[in-house]
């Protein structure tokens, strides 16, 4: 509805894990070369950790799209919580193996190691890749550590990709699972956007859709959004959506925070406890140190020249 008001030529907020929109902070760009070297070389679990909303399923997208993994060949699970027996045949039919291979654990893992071996002799690397991962059973996890054991004398035959939340590492640390712990090779977590990084993830897709940043929201908005986001890239796309929606039934050209505030307070989002979870937004601005104290303060002089403070805009800081 407000595309043509905005300039936008594609929707700009979308929730869809489109990696046309993968924003790479230095944390997200080290995440995806993890992922990327994993599966290449085949190690034995890597394990993606972020909060819901940080754009785990993106980067995995992007992973898979990237020119190092064109010649893997995925298995993606994305909802874990299946039983063992579901487990076997959805891992069976997906690796196309028989229809036996489906209903009994025992041949599955018999048709299993040849059909890989047959695979990485053609060039073709099989690997699983298992999204919302936190969801899996204590039964599941053992199936994946067994799993991760098929390998020959030189490498692993089938690489695996953990994407969860905190609860997954959470859950590993625990004594019943620390055999699945320690064949995780590779590990990398992505957290929540700084002020500085939502507002360049935000310039981001604006430009990407034909957008032009600077004219849509005023710095008070980029500020307002990161507070009640917490720096989360899906909850930025709900209240970035919703603000333009909002601008555009209004007639409006640009935003300031007073349309945030009032998405915010229909989606019951609340600064505080953004600022609680997530302290790295404070450090973009610095408090001013106190003052010592003395007896007979100086005079300011007029004609001493003072340091004009930064500014943030949308496209980083400036003088």
């Amino acid at each position: 509805m407000y595309y043509e008001h905005f300039g936008f030529t594609s929707p700009p907020f979308e929730l869809t894990a489109n990696a046309r929109y993968l924003f790479l902070t230095p944390q997200h760009r080290e995440a995806l070369a993890n992922v990327q070297y994993g599966l290449s070389t085949s190690k034995a679990i890597t394990l993606l950790i972020g909060e819901a909303g940080t754009g785990k399923t993106t980067l995995l997208r992007a992973a898979l799209e990237s020119e190092l993994c064109r010649d893997i060949h995925c298995v993606y699970l994305n909802n874990p919580g299946l039983s063992r027996d579901e487990f076997i045949e959805t891992l069976a039919c997906r690796l196309e193996l028989s229809a036996a291979a489906a209903d009994s654990k025992a041949r599955m893992l018999e048709e299993l190691e040849p059909a890989l071996l047959e695979r990485r002799a053609a060039g073709q690397t099989t690997a699983l890749i298992v999204d919302e991962a936190q969801r899996l059973s204590d039964d599941l996890l053992e199936e994946i550590r067994l799993l991760a054991n098929i390998e020959t004398d030189e490498q692993k035959l089938l690489p695996l990709v953990l994407a969860g939340q905190p609860e997954l590492s959470e859950r590993l640390n625990g004594a019943g699972l620390r055999q699945l712990k320690q064949r995780v090779a590779l590990r990398c977590v992505l957290a929540p956007f700084t002020l500085q990084e939502t507002a360049a993830y935000i310039a981001s897709r604006i430009r990407k859709s034909g957008g032009e940043p600077a004219r849509i929201l005023t710095r008070e908005a980029i500020v307002a959004i990161h507070e009640y986001s917490g720096g989360i890239p899906r909850t930025i796309n709900v209240v970035c959506d919703n603000i333009l929606l909002s601008a555009f039934a209004a007639g409006r050209g640009s935003i300031g925070s007073d349309l945030v505030r009032e998405v915010a307070r229909d989606f019951d989002l609340t600064t505080p406890r953004a600022a609680s979870m997530f302290p790295e937004p404070a450090a973009a601005f610095p408090a001013r140190p106190a003052e010592p104290e003395v007896d007979d303060p100086a005079p300011v002089r007029a004609d001493v020249d003072v340091p004009r403070p930064r500014r943030f805009s949308l496209f980083g800081w400036s003088s």
